[in-house]
């Protein structure tokens, strides 16, 4: 066994824990952040989700959340080059799900929607038709994420 194989277990595992943990956090907001964000005055909304936006941008999450993506596409190029492998399938599938159901989801429509909505001042009454259209596309595509990283963690299990 080469020194990669020897890390396949540890890395997989990691991948497994780091798309179950992000998806449950796209989960949570899904199931429940953005429906009780959605219930209150959209100025408090749009202003809480302005917040949200910031403090998201952290070390720890963005270890998680861009570590994460290093990882999957270095299992994709893993899978590829030992095909021959019975988990060689359920690695690329499992990176795949990640790096564009959570990672390219994530880039090209959260978060330019984020960008689009820290610019809006909500007490301006047509931030308010502003807010409904963020909820909707929002959520739509953080469903999205959600599922891609659930899958993609299921696919790391199957593997290890």
């Amino acid at each position: 066994m080469t020194f990669i194989e020897n890390l396949l277990f540890p890395i997989s595992l990691y991948a497994a824990l780091a798309c179950g943990l992000l998806g449950g956090l796209f989960f949570a907001f899904s199931n429940f952040v953005m429906n009780a964000l959605s219930r209150i005055a959209p100025a408090s909304g749009i202003a809480a989700m302005q917040s949200v936006n910031i403090t998201v941008l952290n070390p720890l999450f963005l270890l998680l959340f861009l570590g994460t993506a290093v990882v999957c596409a270095a299992l994709v190029v893993f899978a590829i080059f030992r095909w021959q492998q019975p988990y060689a399938g359920w690695l690329l599938a499992g990176g795949l799900f990640y790096l564009a159901g959570g990672f390219l989801v994530t880039m090209g429509f959260n978060v330019p929607l984020n960008n689009a909505l820290a610019v809006v001042d909500p007490s301006k009454p047509e931030s308010s038709q502003v807010w409904q259209n963020y909820l909707r596309v929002w959520t739509n595509w953080n469903h999205v994420r959600t599922i891609g990283c659930l899958l993609s963690s299921a696919m790391f299990i199957v593997a290890a």
